[in-house]
């Protein structure tokens, strides 16, 4: 059974760093044929995906987000992890991390979420 859990602060201030872990069991991250996303969805907004990184630590994101984001991996730890600069209040919402499968499976396996409000 495959399991992703998201951990890190619920709270951040504005312009410090967003930092969230997601721990992977049941499955390697080093699996070639498997990559990682960090997904968010703000109240009320629908899904916005991230980036992605993949077995070999390679990465990529989404252009509107990419000069704040960061993507690692702990292949020691099976973790992968997100980091977003300079937040706002309009980075508050509810984290996801994935498993991606490719284009036939998408998106097969996700952690329940974890809400990040920016706040002073």
């Amino acid at each position: 059974q495959v399991q992703l859990q998201e951990s890190g602060p619920g709270l951040v201030k504005p312009a410090q760093t967003l930092s969230l872990t997601c721990t992977v069991s049941g499955a390697s991250i080093r699996t070639s044929y498997y990559a990682w996303s960090w997904i968010r969805q703000p109240p009320g907004k629908g899904l916005e995906w991230m980036g992605i990184i993949a077995y070999d630590g390679s990465t990529h994101y989404t252009p509107s987000l990419k000069s704040r984001t960061s993507i690692s991996s702990t292949t020691s730890k099976n973790q992968f992890s997100l980091q977003l600069t300079s937040v706002t209040p309009e980075d508050t919402a509810v984290y996801y991390c994935a498993r991606d499968a490719g284009e036939t499976n998408g998106m097969d396996y996700w952690g329940k979420g974890t809400l990040v409000t920016v706040s002073s």
